[in-house]
């Protein structure tokens, strides 16, 4: 599967979730390098999703957005599938507002 049906797949997934709001972050030279192609507010948490193929790896700017979005209490993760994003889903409410 390509990573474009991946992420259309998730955001499918994401628009049924109860309070979410999402888009993809489309790249380009207007966007920001590093963010990450899914951006969501669930429930009024912050998440962001790198979206890869099963072999896919991040860049290291990739990685450094990643973590300045964990740094300030957001959450983010690189994922292969829907049934990965359901997964943290399944723990988003831990995560202090």
């Amino acid at each position: 599967m390509a990573e474009k049906d991946i992420v259309n797949a998730i955001l499918r997934y994401l628009k049924s979730v109860p309070d979410c709001f999402c888009w993809k972050e489309h790249g380009g030279m207007y966007g920001t390098a590093g963010i990450p192609d899914i951006i969501a507010c669930i429930g009024g948490r912050f998440v962001a999703f790198e979206v890869k193929t099963p072999t896919g790896k991040l860049t290291k700017l990739q990685e450094l957005t990643l973590q300045r979005i964990e740094n300030a209490k957001g959450k983010a993760c690189k994922v292969t599938s829907v049934e990965e994003v359901k997964r943290i889903l399944e723990h988003l409410e831990d995560m202090p507002l």
